[in-house]
C-alpha cells in the first residue's frame, strides 16, 4: 500500500504510493482535472506529491467536511474530470472520518457503479469505466 518513510512524502503522516500506482495515475494525466480522488487531504497529499498531478481530497483535511457533495462528485465523474477513486483504510488512501455521511455516500456510490481493482496494493476504481 503506502510507505511511511521519512521525507516530504511523510508530511503530516502522508503516505507514499507504490511505483505501480504512480505510473497508473500519471498515464493520460493531462486529460483529467484530478488524476484521482481519495478521502482526506493527508491521503491526497502523498499521492499528489508522488505524481505531481492534482488529486481531489474528499471531505477536506480528515474526511469530515461535506465537500464535495455526492451530487457534485457525480457531476465531476460524468464530465470525465476524475480518473480514479482510491479507497482503503489504515495506512493508505481513503482513511479518515465521516461525520456528515458525505464520504460514505460517495464511497458507496463508487463501489456500486464501478469495478474494484488493486494497483500496487491500493484499491482503485476507474471512474471512466462504469459498470454496465
Amino acid at each position: 500500500m503506502f510507505s511511511r518513510a521519512g521525507g516530504i512524502g511523510n508530511l503530516l503522516n502522508a503516505g507514499t504510493p507504490s511505483a505501480g500506482l504512480v505510473t497508473a495515475l500519471q498515464q493520460d494525466a493531462e486529460r483529467y482535472t484530478w488524476v484521482a480522488a481519495t478521502v482526506g487531504s493527508n491521503s491526497a497529499a502523498g499521492v499528489q506529491i508522488a505524481t505531481r498531478d492534482p488529486v481531489m481530497a474528499i471531505g477536506g483535511f480528515n474526511g469530515t467536511d461535506p465537500a464535495p457533495s455526492l451530487s457534485r462528485f457525480q457531476e465531476y465523474v460524468k464530465a470525465g474530470k476524475i480518473h480514479y477513486f482510491l479507497s482503503g483504510s489504515g495506512g493508505g488512501p481513503g482513511r479518515g472520518g465521516d461525520s456528515g455521511g458525505t464520504v460514505s455516500a460517495i464511497t458507496a456510490w463508487v463501489q456500486q457503479n464501478f469495478t474494484q481493482t488493486t494497483i500496487g496494493g491500493t484499491t482503485v476504481y476507474d471512474l471512466t469505466k462504469p459498470n454496465t
